[in-house]
């Protein structure tokens, strides 16, 4: 067993007792520590001020006469105003940081029953942030028990992970949180869900500007507007969400808009404009594609974040917004660093904590829970529950999990498939019919060049075989020859075609998925390859 050490103040009350034999029947916190068999106490530290001393040494003696294998250290701590939080929290830090602790050869209780109210939750404090490297020792007067001069003692565990029932909580409201993140959509992406779970602590614990790249229509916006929701409902701030696309502030306006301006600074300045960055306060500032801003901007909005303070259009007093600030950008911020159109301090200052989030082609798995959260939006904002038919869904998802969809516009592309195909459905069910227009009108809208894929096909088929194949199997027929002449086996073939919906299978047969729908077409491995 290691040597224990405890540390604790003398109580100026609840310690002090008239000399004599009758003190041994009061309860005394600092005493009474010394008294139990089962609490063995090697070193007691005793912090007290200088007009207690009387007291102190009255109490070591105690101590002494009760435990004689307990070293008892006297420790002068004196403090103008004990309950000034600031005075005590500084004097005892100053304390921590005093002490030789090695909490590898030596165990640590912080006794919090002593001392003022201010200096327990002082005690509290350091030992949660393991500036105190131990537990609590809380103490107090036996109920009805003898003897009655110990006292009762138990210790506390600041490290909640050792406790099972608040350990499986904290991991489910950690779960919570990152479900809250992805707007409730049970995202099958390893590597996306692994950068949830870190902006979801990061979002918690820390105020620092969040960087988000990625694609136009990544959903940067929205989970932006998440994390700020997330850190309101954890009550770690109270202002408003305020969104600003950069690429919309150009010219002189741009200054207005971000800063404010006072009455009368510019011709056409009738009002004054507090701007975007003080409507913030208190709250959380989004800038998205802040790679559009001017460089003037930039180095205004760099103050802002470091001193909270910066100067309005044509005022003379700073204004100051205490503001948490996200940035987004759909560029290579280094790249534009390096251009001369991005301030090399200013990407520094926003690049602590940045996250690149996928497009939708690089997430195919998650297509399908994304499918089913589109349609619950539909109905939430228009008032009517629209569903797939079984088929017309397969051959959706199907598509839409194929390398044939690009999905240039990322979720943006998406949500728009589903909103017109489920207000063009007047019954409530999206056929197959409807799914094939879509398919249609998506590959209209990427670009997709119909008349080379019917090109290969002409080289497998006749012409009255393709005329029975719809456009959408066209497509994806192609991109299987395709796959296959890139690949060295039908096997390595089925593995990239098959790449998502194969973790979903128990067993995964590659090889014979592949053979079985080319076969469909009356075409195989050697005619492909060999062709």
């Amino acid at each position: 067993m290691k040597p224990l050490t405890v540390i604790g103040f003398l109580g100026s009350t609840l310690d002090a007792s008239k000399y004599g034999p009758t003190r041994w029947n009061k309860w005394r916190p600092s005493v009474g520590i010394h008294m139990h068999e089962d609490l063995r106490v090697d070193n007691f530290v005793m912090l007290h001020g200088d007009r207690h001393g009387r007291l102190a040494q009255f109490i070591a003696d105690d101590i002494e006469s009760v435990s004689p294998e307990t070293s008892v250290q006297r420790h002068l701590v004196d403090f103008d105003d004990p309950w000034d939080f600031e005075e005590v929290y500084g004097k005892l830090l100053d304390f921590t940081r005093g002490f030789d602790f090695d909490p590898e050869a030596n165990d640590y209780l912080i006794h919090i029953t002593t001392g003022t109210h201010v200096a327990q939750i002082c005690l509290f404090l350091l030992t949660e942030a393991r500036y105190l490297p131990g537990k609590l020792l809380q103490t107090q007067p036996e109920r009805g028990g003898a003897p009655r001069a110990a006292g009762s003692w138990t210790t506390i565990d600041l490290d909640l992970s050792r406790y099972d029932s608040i350990a499986s909580r904290f991991a489910g409201e950690v779960e919570e949180s990152t479900s809250f993140l992805k707007s409730g959509i049970d995202t099958q992406n390893t590597a996306f869900n692994r950068m949830i779970d870190e902006i979801e602590q990061v979002a918690i614990r820390s105020t620092a500007p969040i960087l988000l790249m990625g694609p136009t229509g990544a959903g940067k916006s929205q989970l932006a507007r998440r994390i700020y929701e997330l850190k309101r409902l954890k009550h770690q701030i109270a202002g408003p969400f305020v969104e600003v696309n950069c690429a919309t502030l150009k010219g002189d306006s741009a200054m207005s808009a971000l800063f404010g301006h006072r009455k009368g600074a510019f011709t056409g300045a009738i009002e004054g404009r507090a701007g975007l960055l003080k409507s913030a306060d208190t709250g959380m500032l989004f800038l998205d594609e802040i790679g559009e801003l001017g460089l003037d901007e930039q180095a205004i909005i760099l103050r802002a974040v470091e001193e909270k303070r910066f100067l309005p259009v044509g005022a003379d007093a700073e204004s100051a917004s205490d503001f948490q600030l996200i940035a987004g950008t759909n560029s290579n911020l280094a790249d534009a660093v390096v251009g001369g159109s991005f301030r090399e301090d200013l990407l520094a200052r926003l690049n602590l904590w940045t996250f690149s989030l996928p497009g939708l082609a690089e997430r195919r798995e998650d297509i399908e829970p994304n499918l089913d959260y589109e349609l619950d939006r539909f109905a939430e904002r228009e008032g009517s529950r629209v569903q797939f038919n079984m088929e017309a869904r397969n051959r959706y998802l199907d598509f839409a999990t194929s390398p044939a969809a690009i999905w240039s516009g990322n979720f943006r592309d998406l949500a728009s498939s589903v909103t017109r195909m489920a207000t063009l459905s007047s019954t409530g069910r999206i056929g197959k019919s409807m799914v094939t227009a879509e398919i249609n009108r998506l590959e209209n809208l990427w670009g997709v060049d119909r008349s080379a894929s019917t090109d290969m096909l002409d080289a497998y088929l006749d012409q009255g075989a393709i005329d029975q194949i719809d456009p959408f199997d066209r497509v994806q027929l192609v991109e299987a020859i395709r796959t296959c002449q890139a690949s060295r086996t039908l096997s390595e073939a089925g593995r990239k075609l098959f790449a998502a919906s194969r973790l979903r299978r128990k067993s995964a047969n590659d090889a014979d998925r592949l053979r079985k729908y080319l076969a469909r077409f009356d075409l195989d491995w050697k005619i492909i390859t060999d062709g």
